[in-house]
């Protein structure tokens, strides 16, 4: 009898994780320059202002469904257009370099022969089981039976639109790669997974490659007495003399100027460009798209991809915004200042 194809799995059931909301994690990690005895702190310090007050009265009082996107069409017109498919590519060059832009902030980075997933996020929610939180308007750029065999994860930090349990099981059952992320995350996730923490500034190498956890202005926490118990960050990937950057989740900040002082150009930056209204209340945490482009010109970016945008409505602005507000940014500036890119899920760049 011959066998039906496989379901391609472009979007999963989020997994239940209710104790994350109410647990406080008994973390044990190396010192750490950026913890308090208590906490993990950014470098700058936030404004005097706006405080958590204020960020509780407006998720009570805000409209979280303001964008009003028809998900039948968005599916219908997705699985519409023809796409091309990543492959395993053993023989590449270390030069060769591929960026898939799956959606929100996963990315696939095809540097030579390796592949690695930034952030793999194919939850229908992002919340602490199905049906809460934010829900995605528009499938995975890719299905997880169509990506290449994935040799690490890069984990930025535990929010939930970052850290999805689901899609690590799933990647953690097909492939058993390493997860590289901050002090303190492998406490949420199961023992079984080989998870690498790192501070800032801290690397460790897969095979031809390095990765290096870098600074962020963000924060992190799944629930009510876990906040900021666990770091956040970026990555940066050095091949050779090449370099990929990710920002992961991130305000704006000097640390864009230090990473680019000291790991040099990035050949590629992987920048957040949304979930930033209302600003005073987002400032701190998030970039808008003009920070996003600022951060593009402070590492000296060969090229730039936007992310963190299009996929959950996690704040008040439109689907269409960021990507509006970024074009108004790049327009006021020189023509000779190298492109910041917006692509759809699903499409690559060759960098």
């Amino acid at each position: 009898m011959k066998q039906k194809p496989e379901k391609l799995h472009f979007q999963l059931p989020t997994q239940e994780c209710w104790s994350h909301s109410w647990r406080q994690p008994a973390l044990q990690f190396m010192h750490s320059s950026q913890h308090d005895g208590q906490r993990f702190c950014n470098v700058l310090p936030r404004p005097q202002g706006r405080g958590r007050a204020d960020l509780l009265k407006w998720l009570l009082k805000r409209k979280s469904s303001t964008w009003n996107i028809d998900v039948a069409k968005e599916h219908a017109e997705f699985h519409a257009v023809k796409r091309a498919m990543p492959q395993d590519r053993p023989q590449a060059s270390i030069d060769d370099w591929q960026v898939w832009f799956i959606g929100h902030a996963t990315v696939l980075l095809q540097i030579g022969p390796y592949n690695l997933l930034t952030d793999p996020v194919w939850c229908e929610h992002v919340g602490p089981k199905q049906g809460k939180g934010p829900k995605r308007v528009i499938p995975a750029g890719i299905a997880l039976q169509e990506l290449p065999t994935i040799h690490a994860v890069l984990l930025s930090h535990n929010h939930y639109d970052h850290m999805d349990l689901a899609s690590l099981q799933w990647l953690h059952h097909q492939f058993a790669m390493p997860i590289y992320t901050g002090l303190g995350n492998s406490w949420y996730l199961p023992k079984s997974f080989h998870v690498l923490e790192m501070d800032w500034w801290q690397s460790a190498l897969l095979h031809d490659l390095k990765i290096v956890y870098t600074p962020a202005q963000h924060g992190s926490g799944r629930g009510i007495r876990d906040q900021n118990r666990a770091l956040w960050g970026g990555f940066s990937v050095l091949a050779g003399k090449d370099h990929c950057f990710f920002a992961g989740d991130t305000g704006y900040s000097p640390h864009f100027k230090e990473i680019q002082s000291r790991l040099g150009a990035p050949r590629v930056s992987l920048l957040p460009i949304g979930a930033y209204e209302p600003r005073e209340l987002m400032r701190y945490m998030h970039m808008n798209p003009q920070d996003a482009f600022q951060a593009h010109q402070d590492l000296h970016s060969k090229c730039s991809l936007a992310i963190h945008y299009r996929t959950f409505q996690l704040t008040d602005e439109s689907r269409e915004q960021p990507e509006l507000d970024l074009k108004v940014a790049m327009k006021n500036t020189s023509k000779l200042m190298t492109p910041f890119y917006c692509v759809r899920e699903g499409r690559r760049l060759v960098v």
